[in-house]
């Protein structure tokens, strides 16, 4: 599985694991939404150091998080962004909306 997740409380914490691309964004998305649904967290934290590659479906991945998250006043925060994934990111503005440390 490309996303391991686990939650204490409203609290997700989601690994993401391999490449981020068209080809395995709808998976990765699918896992979360079930997620995001069961948890409907407040606080979630995205963990991308497993991530050996990322494209725009990444940032579509990360922007429907964001969303979903805000939807219950909550916060999201990125951690372990390879530099790859990085420079997608930030190239996009994400810095803007979303905590990327």
């Amino acid at each position: 599985m490309a996303v391991t997740c686990r939650a204490e409380g409203r609290r997700l914490y989601a690994a993401i694991e391999g490449e981020v691309d068209h080809h395995r964004a709808r998976e990765i998305l699918a896992e979360l939404d079930r997620q995001l649904q069961l948890v409907m967290p407040t606080q979630v934290t995205l963990d991308l150091k497993g991530v050996t590659f990322m494209d725009s479906s990444g940032i579509a991945v990360l922007l429907r998080v964001y969303r979903q998250t805000l939807a219950w006043d909550g916060a999201l925060r990125v951690v372990g962004v390879p530099e790859q994934a990085d420079k997608v990111l930030r190239a996009a503005g994400l810095e803007r909306l979303i905590n990327i440390e």
